[in-house]
């Protein structure tokens, strides 16, 4: 009989199989993200994306046929596996000057803990100007790296082209994937293509507005689009100048407030549905993917207040959806993460509308993994232990002996 999903002030969760009394219980406030220095990243090129859009939906769809899925028993077998653990040496990076700085330390020191209570030797490292020192160093350098910077430099690709240029193996996507995934106008493009669902969009830099006028060009967004709409930034994480613009005033100051993170605007539909986020783990090339987990906020968006103010987000693990819509949404994160070419780990972020539709919101090469994120409540609702999971990623990296 299907689990039943109880109500708690901030999460519920359900779905735990007998295997869950070897999941810590976490806490369930939001994460609370404090704004830093800027950093922006560099764009993906059209032609680049073209390419990936392009061998997107024959490469997705034949991944996913080919791709026998992960169980549990297959995570407790390949983390026995790895043995002399405390002869490795791990190094995390996290940190950075992004917006994000805040949440990626907390991740970062999560991941190193769990690691450690694994038998794993760990050390944390800032992304400063000693890094490539200690990455370069003989007595020093790692023997597998897991970067969990969040926000640019950490997301876009730049700090895995440094580790691929140093020859290091590392957990999560390469840096051209990074950078697909990135930049999310071109992300939509290249999962649409792949045949996925998106909400229209129009991606539209500030000059245009400033070149053009803004209330000419605001009056075709609304012929366009119509209200409501999303507005946030083309890159960057954390919904940090994300705005649910409702009425036509509110767009002049949805759009500063959107141009205080970067220089270009994704202007999306908004899709009226329930917020679902799919968390995807691989393991030698074998996907294991996460219940997939709801999120129910009292104004109905996932905003940067929601996730930053403790107590009225509540999550529903698994989400609370029928059998046909939570194997969907479920095939639909894994087709984003075979199109965009990710491996490792990923979250995917999806609005299911009211036809049952999973309609592709974004990836993410380098998802939270504090208490309250959202990949480590879907890993521990589905009964996994943490310190086994990751211990079991780890391996499988290390396995693979990969250094591209």
């Amino acid at each position: 009989m299907a689990p039943k999903h109880s109500k708690t002030p901030r999460q519920q969760t359900g779905g735990k199989t007998a295997a869950a009394s070897k999941a810590k219980a976490t806490a369930s406030a939001t994460t609370t993200t404090v704004a830093s220095p800027t950093s922006t990243a560099a764009t993906t090129s059209a032609t680049a994306a073209g390419e990936v859009a392009k061998k997107a939906r024959r490469t997705s769809h034949r991944s996913i046929r080919e791709a026998t899925p992960v169980t549990m028993d297959d995570v407790t077998s390949l983390a026995s596996k790895a043995t002399k653990r405390a002869d490795k040496s791990i190094l995390v990076i996290c940190g950075g000057l992004s917006h994000e700085r805040d949440v990626s330390i907390s991740s970062g020191h999560r991941v190193q803990g769990f690691l450690e209570e694994a038998g794993w030797t760990v050390r944390v490292h800032d992304m400063d100007g000693s890094l490539l020192p200690y990455l370069t160093d003989e007595s020093t350098r790692p023997d597998l790296v897991w970067p969990l910077l969040h926000g640019a430099n950490g997301e876009d690709g730049s700090i895995r082209d440094v580790l691929e240029m140093a020859e290091l193996p590392y957990i999560g996507s390469r840096a051209k994937a990074s950078r697909t995934a990135w930049s999310k106008p071109i992300a939509k493009n290249v999962v649409r293509m792949a045949g996925l669902h998106t909400p229209h969009s129009v991606t539209l830099p500030e000059s245009m507005f400033r070149e053009l006028g803004v209330e000419p060009v605001i009056d075709m967004l609304l012929g366009s689009l119509g209200l409501p709409l999303f507005i946030k930034p083309t890159m960057g994480g954390s919904a940090m100048g994300c705005t649910m613009v409702t009425e036509q005033s509110q767009l002049t100051q949805a759009l500063i407030n959107c141009f205080a993170y970067g220089d270009v605007a994704l202007i999306e539909q908004a899709v009226t549905g329930t917020e679902v986020s799919v968390s995807i783990l691989e393991f030698d090339g074998h996907p294991l993917v996460l219940p997939p987990l709801e999120i129910w906020t009292p104004s109905g968006t996932y905003d940067f207040e929601a996730r930053s103010t403790p107590g009225p987000t509540e999550f529903y693990v698994p989400a609370r959806l029928d059998a046909k819509t939570t194997q969907a949404v479920s095939d639909a994160a894994l087709t984003a993460h075979r199109a965009l070419g990710l491996r490792d780990i990923s979250r995917t972020d999806f609005i299911v509308d009211a036809q049952g539709q999973p309609q592709f919101l974004e990836s993410n090469v380098a998802p939270g993994m504090t208490d309250t994120s959202l990949l480590p409540q879907s890993a521990q609702a589905a009964g996994y232990n943490l310190p086994e999971l990751y211990t079991a990623l780890v391996q499988s990296v290390l396995n693979q002996k990969r250094t591209d």
